[in-house]
């Protein structure tokens, strides 16, 4: 797959992308990197502990968070984007779910747009995508945890959000499917989904997970958002046994560690079949 200038080797590698929250109120790090000095200072060290691609986003989509303007959101992303270009040569994700903050984005540099509502929230969006020619990663997401059957239902959803991309004209090899924990979904939900990410390998599309500090995490171990860490390292190795290509994450260095751990073994454990 390719994102920007890079080739991503999605069959055979877990890639890391990088949370940048420009944004006063995230759940985990609101207000730390909303000024263009601290972003980049951030973006600095995430690329030196071995980030893939940094994701931007300037709204935070929290439970309960207040929607901004268009015109706010891109005077909060645009120039991070453009200074990042300036500095690093790494792919570059809007984290945005409406068109004209999307379109402003790749104006300005960005590579792949990173929508949680995988399409269904601005009618535009998909079009805008399939202009620019840029990658995109469509995520799960419903306004109400409401089910007739868990998995067939979040299947038909997911069938929807490329289908649509589809119609518009965005490439196949150009999509990303995020199963969406923490978006729509019961706490029992989000362990769920998490535990068969492997049902998303029939759409034959790379898979991203996104865990990093969620409730999901926070409630199973009864921890706050800072407390997190170990949670996601567990659920970052899962992403690599059940063949995720992505995860997106604040904690690069360690989840990198952790990456790198599981490949190893189970490369082992493939030499050894072979060996049988």
């Amino acid at each position: 797959m390719i994102i920007g200038n890079r080739e991503f080797d999605t069959k055979n590698n877990t890639y890391i992308m990088g949370i940048l929250n420009v944004t006063p109120d995230s759940f985990s790090d609101g207000g730390r990197y909303d000024t263009i000095d601290a972003a980049l200072f951030h973006a600095r060290q995430m690329v030196k502990e071995g980030a893939d691609i940094l994701d931007i986003g300037g709204e935070s989509t929290r439970p309960g968070h207040i929607q901004i303007t268009d015109a706010e959101e891109i005077g909060r992303v645009v120039p991070v984007i453009e200074r990042l270009k300036q500095e690093f040569d790494i792919p570059l994700s809007i984290d945005t779910y409406k068109s004209t903050v999307a379109e402003a984005a790749l104006a300005a540099g960005a590579d792949l747009v990173n929508d949680i509502w995988g399409l269904k929230y601005d009618e535009k969006m998909a079009s805008v995508i399939a202009k620019s020619g840029a990658a995109c990663c469509l995520m799960h997401n419903r306004e109400k945890a409401e089910y007739d059957d868990f998995a067939a239902d979040f299947l038909e959803d997911m069938r929807g959000c490329v289908a649509l991309a589809g119609r518009a004209g965005i490439r196949h090899d150009k999509i990303i499917l995020d199963p969406g924990v923490g978006f729509g979904k019961t706490y029992e939900m989000n362990l769920e989904i998490i535990n068969q990410l492997e049902l998303l390998h029939q759409f034959d599309l790379p898979i991203l997970l996104g865990t990093s500090r969620k409730s999901v995490i926070g409630l199973t171990l009864d921890l706050p958002a800072d407390q997190r860490e170990e949670g996601t390292l567990v659920t970052t190795v899962y992403a690599v046994q059940k063949g995720c290509a992505f995860v997106r994450i604040h904690d690069v260095k360690k989840n990198k560690r952790a990456i790198r751990m599981t490949q190893a073994l189970m490369r082992e454990h493939c030499l050894m079949d072979t060996k049988r």
